[in-house]
């Protein structure tokens, strides 16, 4: 087995910065354009080539999917230099593909670094989620409980009325029964078309966002994603693995995961301390989007330790040719 030296993350943040300025700069000019599988690509080739120039020994654990799938950045791929700490990486080099092509808002490039070992190898399947942000006892809400007693009892934790809770969905014909639910209660639904790692973030900054909680299924390694955030943020997260067939839970296995009911907390998807950034594609109520002027781009990213609980945001102007 090799040696390597310790995951140092004061050192390595501001590198992991420019990873996910480099994805978002990237497939700037493809915003609006209609080409999803470009902008994707564009931000793909531009993450792996900032990765590789790290002095890491890395292992993309959460990437754009198996082997075979991914041309790049896929599950299992060694990143990095090779000489510096061994590392996992969780990535998404272009949250919201369709979000970018049609340049709607809360594009994002994320991606998350911790030590070997530190992140939940999620299989590509759907993944039940629940999350709320900091400030709140451990449990308030589960999975087990209907979406109607998550509002109430979140309610209850605030000192608010269920009409006062605002909760963010993933627009999706799957959810149309949770959605009924959740409109008995009065409480207000902010629906998104893609993002679900955005839409996790937001509940950790409430005040600012307005969302109090997110709930419903979407893929499992962007919940992987999520709380590596709320790992920097603050807040609790929440996951169960969802299979739909034999192929589905032979990924699972694959992956080493062995109870398929597992309920997965935001410390069983990232077991240490973990850094984060993101950077805007499109304008949202996180971060503005890329800004294309004459010989100039500029850039804003949120970078997060977990270790200090640190949040920096960073422009970042950058001269073109």
């Amino acid at each position: 087995m090799p040696t390597y030296p310790d995951f140092n993350d004061r050192t390595l943040s501001l590198g992991l910065a420019r990873v996910s300025e480099a994805a978002a700069i990237a497939c700037a000019p493809l915003i609006g354009r209609g080409d999803e599988k470009a902008a994707d690509q564009a931000a793909v080739d531009a993450m792996r080539r900032q990765l590789n120039a790290l002095d890491i020994a890395g292992t993309v654990v959460i990437g754009e999917g198996e082997r075979d799938e991914a041309p790049m950045l896929y599950i299992g791929e060694d990143v990095g230099t090779g000489n510096g700490p061994g590392v996992d990486i969780a990535l998404d080099p272009l949250e919201g593909t369709t979000l970018t092509a049609k340049d709607m808002p809360n594009a994002l490039a994320v991606i998350a670094m911790g030590p070997r070992g530190s992140m939940l190898h999620a299989p590509d399947v759907y993944m039940d989620k629940l999350a709320i942000g900091p400030g709140f006892k451990t449990g308030v809400v589960t999975l087990d409980m209907s979406p109607a007693e998550r509002v109430s009892a979140l309610a209850a934790a605030k000192g608010c009325s269920t009409k006062d809770i605002t909760v963010c969905v993933l627009e999706r014909p799957r959810h149309e029964d949770m959605l009924e639910e959740l409109r008995s209660t009065g409480a207000a639904i902010r629906l998104i078309t893609d993002g679900d790692v955005a839409g996790v973030m937001h509940c950790a900054d409430a005040a600012r966002t307005g969302v109090d909680m997110y709930m419903g299924s979407g893929g499992a390694p962007e919940g992987v994603l999520a709380a590596a955030a709320l790992k920097c943020m603050g807040g609790q997260i929440f996951g169960r693995l969802m299979f739909r067939n034999d192929d589905e839970r032979g990924r699972a296995t694959k992956a080493g995961i062995t109870h398929f009911d597992r309920v997965y907390t935001r410390d069983d998807m990232v077991t240490q301390d973990v850094i984060f950034a993101a950077t805007g594609v499109t304008d949202g109520s996180l971060l503005p989007g890329i800004k294309r002027e004459p010989g100039f781009v500029t850039a804003e990213t949120v970078l997060m330790r977990s270790k200090t609980g640190s949040v920096r945001h960073m422009r970042y102007r950058n001269p073109v040719k």
